[in-house]
């Protein structure tokens, strides 16, 4: 198990950062996601141009073959930079399904146009007042069309195509194919919190094209797990981008006539968040490495969103307490890193859905005994 990135991922780390530092401050940010697309396509080719985009797919599908190592320190700096493009959402989740399910003809039309950046994907699987973990899937599958309605589609706004869960008649869970601008497809979309889009989608009857066979629980809890480590290592990235800010901010601002930072009080809770920020990282790193062996651990994942989850609620406060008012104004970035944060924290399951999950899972761990 590595802990350091290698000369690679360095290099990957950085020119994502140099591309997304280019592009994003708070100014352009906030013009950026006040448009209608809510993110530019500017900066989605850029990262299409090196090869971001098709980063996790097969290279024989047009993707680069790169694993879960690669992907978390992009995961990071998307976070660093709180860039708004749909990499996750519109990328990395549906293409993986397709990946994972499709046969060799469709996958590989369907990789390629994601790599190249001229295909969105959508996920659609939440419904009306499901809760995490969600398959109480109640959209079904007649033969030859879905009916049913998925009321949280991240970036299903944007999306050409969309990967849907539905039942069949058999009452299996299957993975589906469908035109989001085709026949009985209607979508509203809406804007989050945390300036992402989505949109709630109607099924009526819409045509779609049925993804490998079986029951495809499995696929999509596979996927979510290594989801939930993509959104951890990108609350790693906002969190320490928090931090910085934060401390930046103690050293030039005075009171009294000396700078925040000579007040022990205002170290001791900027040195509480580093040590919050420590035990994400690290739980992000481990995470990683366990899909990097091949381990998808739904009990890791758990494990990992739970930390990430609570660093993320006391670096996101602290950052606030400590700029004071101007931490709460949509003009300074701080409040947007915490936004985000938010976001990531209720986004398949909170803390408390990921206590319970781990709370249940007590009973099938072994005693350890001394002597």
């Amino acid at each position: 198990m590595e802990f350091e990135l290698s000369e690679e991922q360095v290099m990957l780390r950085d020119t994502v950062r140099e591309v997304l530092a280019k592009k994003y401050d708070i100014e352009t940010l906030r013009a950026v996601t006040d448009t209608e697309l809510g993110w530019s396509r500017d900066v989605w080719n850029a990262l299409a141009e090196i090869g971001i985009l098709g980063l996790v797919f097969d290279e024989a599908d047009g993707g680069a073959g790169a694993g879960p190592e690669e992907l978390a320190p992009v995961m990071g700096e998307i976070g660093a930079a709180i860039a708004p493009e749909p990499f996750l959402d519109a990328v990395v989740v549906p293409g993986l399904l397709v990946a994972r399910t499709a046969a060799d003809d469709v996958r590989a039309e369907i990789i390629g146009g994601l790599s190249s950046g001229e295909r969105l994907l959508a996920f659609a699987h939440h419904e009306h007042g499901d809760r995490w973990p969600s398959y109480a899937v109640a959209t079904t599958f007649d033969g030859t069309g879905l009916t049913g309605t998925k009321s949280l589609v991240a970036a299903g706004d944007c999306a050409d195509t969309l990967v849907v869960s539905a039942r069949d008649g058999s009452g299996e869970i299957g993975l589906y194919l469908v035109d989001a601008n085709g026949t009985g497809v209607s979508r509203t979309g809406y804007r989050t919190h945390d300036r992402r889009r989505g949109a709630q989608i109607v099924f009526d009857g819409a045509p779609a094209t049925r993804l490998g066979t079986g029951d495809a629980s499995g696929v999509i809890g596979d996927v979510e797990v290594l989801t939930q480590a993509a959104l951890c290592a990108e609350a790693v990235g906002a969190m320490r981008a928090s931090l910085d800010m934060t401390t930046e901010y103690l050293k030039s601002r005075k009171q009294f006539g000396v700078p925040l930072s000579t007040f022990q009080a205002l170290t001791h809770r900027a040195a509480d968040m580093y040590v919050s920020l420590e035990l994400a990282s690290s739980l992000s790193v481990y995470a990683t490495a366990a899909l990097a062996e091949g381990r998808v651990d739904p009990i890791i994942a758990s494990r990992v969103k739970l930390q990430t989850c609570r660093s993320g609620r006391h670096i996101g406060q602290e950052s606030i307490q400590m700029h004071g008012g101007i931490g709460m104004t949509a003009e300074y970035p701080v409040a947007h890193y915490v936004s985000r944060l938010t976001a990531i924290g209720h986004t398949l399951g909170d803390a408390d859905s990921h206590l319970q999950r781990l709370s249940a899972s007590v009973g099938d761990w072994d005693m350890v005994t001394v002597g």
